[in-house]
Order: C-alpha cells, then sequence, then structure tokens
C-alpha cells in the first residue's frame, strides 16, 4: 500500500498502555523503513507527539506487529515495539504485556483467527523473546466483546476480562530467571536482585536510595540525584546480567520496592528507565513476583507474602495490579511455573493513518 493512501491501523488500549497495531503485510518489509515509517506515524521526536498519534508518555509510544504465525504451534506473531516520544529511536529489546493484551482481540477483527463460541483463546508468539502468551477472551456471536465489569487500576471504568497465560517467560531475555546467578548481588554499594520473569528487571529497596517507595512519579522524575544514582545501578547491574552496554535501551528496568501500605503484597514504583511508570507493566509485575516470592531476595524480607492461593498484590501509583505466580527449585536454580494475570483492552478506532512527510 503506497505510504500517501494511508496505512491500515487499529487504535487500542491494552492494559495500562495504549498503542497503533498494524497488520505485519502493511509495514515496509525493511525495520529501517519500518522505523522511520512508525516514528512519522507517531510524531516522533517531538515531546509533545503533537504530529502523530503518540501520546507523549512512553507508555501511549508503542506499536504491535501481527501476523499468522510462522509455527504450527501458535496462531499468530507478535511483535512489540517500543517508539521513542522527544528521541528518535524505534526499539525491540523488550516485550509488552500491556499491549499482549490487545493482540487476540485484533487477531480476530483482522480475520488472523477465528472465533470459537463464546469465549476464544490465541496463542500468541511474542517475537521479542519467544515465548508464548495465551489469551482468552469473550466473542459472543463470533465478535470481540470489549464491554465489561473488570476494573483495573490505571484505567477509568470497566471492560471484558481478558486472560493472559504465560509460557517460557523466565529468563526469555537473559536466559534465566536470576541472571546473574545469585538471588542477590551488590552494585555500586546497594543490594540488589536481578530477575528476568519476561522483563528484565534490578529490584532496588526503596529505602536503601534514599526514598520511601510511595512517591508519586513526578516527585521521583524530579530527583536528578535519585535518577542519577539508579542509571549507575541499573548500567552496573545489567553489566552483571549479561546485556552489555544499556545506556541506549530501555531495558533493565528498575523497581523500587517497599513495604505495602494498601493491604498488599508490596509496593513498587517502576522506572522505564527514566519516566516512572504510572502503574506497573504486566510482564514487570509477573518479574517482581517471581523475584520477591524467593528468600533472600531483595523485597522478600518487606512483602507481606500471600498465602492459600491469594494472589500477588503489586501496589503501584495508581491502585494494585494482581497477578498469579508461583516458583519452585529446579536443578540449576530457580523456575517458574505459573505466571498469569487479568487484563482489559478496547478498540478506539479503526482506520487508516498517515504518516508525518519526512522532515
Amino acid at each position: 500500500m503506497a505510504e500517501a493512501d494511508g496505512i491500515p491501523c487499529l487504535l487500542m488500549r491494552g492494559g495500562t498502555s495504549k498503542g497503533a497495531y498494524f497488520l505485519a503485510d502493511d509495514l515496509p518489509r525493511d525495520e529501517a523503513e519500518r522505523d522511520d515509517l512508525l516514528m512519522r506515524i507517531m510524531g516522533t521526536p517531538d515531546p509533545r507527539q503533537i504530529d502523530g498519534l503518540g501520546g507523549a508518555h512512553p507508555l501511549t509510544s508503542k506499536v504491535a506487529v501481527v501476523s499468522r504465525s510462522a509455527t504450527g504451534d501458535t496462531d499468530v506473531d507478535y511483535l512489540f515495539l517500543q517508539v521513542g516520544v522527544d528521541e528518535a529511536f524505534v526499539t525491540d529489546k523488550q516485550n509488552c504485556g500491556n499491549i499482549l493484551a490487545g493482540i487476540g482481540p485484533f487477531a480476530l477483527e483482522r480475520g488472523l483467527v477465528e472465533a470459537q463460541g463464546d469465549r476464544t483463546s490465541v496463542r500468541i508468539r511474542m517475537l521479542n523473546t519467544g515465548s508464548v502468551a495465551t489469551a482468552a477472551f469473550a466473542t459472543p456471536g463470533g465478535r470481540v466483546h470489549y464491554d465489561g465489569d473488570l476494573a483495573i487500576d490505571g484505567v477509568p471504568g470497566t471492560a471484558a476480562a481478558i486472560t493472559l497465560d504465560f509460557e517460557g517467560t523466565a529468563g526469555s531475555s537473559t536466559g534465566a530467571l536470576f541472571p546473574t546467578g545469585s538471588v542477590a548481588d551488590e552494585v555500586d554499594g546497594v543490594r540488589v536482585t536481578c530477575v528476568d520473569n519476561g522483563m528484565p528487571s534490578v529490584l532496588v529497596r526503596a529505602d536503601d536510595v534514599g526514598a520511601t517507595g510511595v512517591e508519586l512519579p513526578e516527585e521521583l522524575e524530579a530527583d536528578a540525584e535519585l535518577n542519577a544514582r539508579l542509571a549507575s545501578i541499573r548500567r552496573a547491574a545489567a553489566r552483571l546480567m549479561g546485556m552489555g552496554d544499556v545506556s541506549e535501551t530501555t531495558v533493565p528496568k528498575v523497581v523500587l520496592v517497599s513495604q505495602p501500605s494498601r493491604d498488599g503484597t508490596i509496593s513498587t514504583r517502576s522506572f522505564l528507565p527514566v519516566r516512572v511508570h504510572t502503574s506497573i507493566g504486566v510482564l514487570g509485575a509477573l518479574t517482581v513476583a517471581a523475584g520477591v516470592l524467593v528468600e533472600e531476595s531483595v523485597g522478600h524480607d518487606v512483602a507481606d507474602l500471600p498465602s492459600g492461593g491469594s494472589p500477588f498484590v503489586l501496589e503501584h501509583p495508581t491502585g494494585h495490579f494482581d497477578v498469579d505466580v508461583a516458583v519452585a527449585t529446579s536443578g540449576d536454580g530457580w523456575t517458574v511455573t505459573r505466571s498469569a494475570a487479568l487484563r482489559t483492552a478496547r478498540k478506539i478506532f479503526d482506520g487508516v493513518v498517515f504518516a508525518r512527510p519526512r522532515l
């Protein structure tokens, strides 16, 4: 399709993020051409993204690229792309579990899969890491049903529940749940836990870096001294994790953890890595939970751990996020035996988008 004719696009809220969803066949095959087009569609680089679809925040400058699966055991392939806001970049170095919530509905909307009665399950291969998730959602009458009664903190109102069950997320980016080989390490004089259950993360106790862990995102973003220290910790921890120089990438994330204050399991503040998440990402939540569940990890001693099958409740700036995570020892360390979450999604518009001309 010629760029001047517009590019088919479905704009959707997935979880607590918002992104532009595309069929792979509607975008250039050449990655450099694709990324240039996406930045012009999103209005990047510009802190307001005033000339594109982007919402002036990393959580609203996201892209999903979807196609029929190239393998026989999954239905669709999903590539997540994080598009910069004021910086000109597109990166595939991480997954996004929130945007993932919209992949099953998008696949049905675009005819990549067929409805399976009143409820449809779609197996999704996440190309960023090769792990798999199964999304199950309501499809009465063969159509996606977006309305429902599930509320997720960080999103107004309610919508239909989408169940996400993950496979193979432990170590999917770094090779191990605890990629340094230790449950805890000392980095820049601070005790940290480096953990990867789908989102490589560095867990740091808030009080170890002079924070309370209950600050608002804007307060944390305005603390230049704290941000410089966390950036140094992130770079050093990433080297221990085998990720090399991450100064130009969005992973690993740094997550400040502290004692819960609202009847949850633990309080979190997640850095993206500079902006602070208004909630916490799906894979970020699954990763924090997996790390904190293990004894001697950072956060384990301040967490009010669930029992009797209760969910692991992560407190965040706009409420809480409940996940179902279980870990167990294996021959060579720790493994994750269960990773699941409930999310919602909503179709916002479906049509064609016109890219900004090249500058």
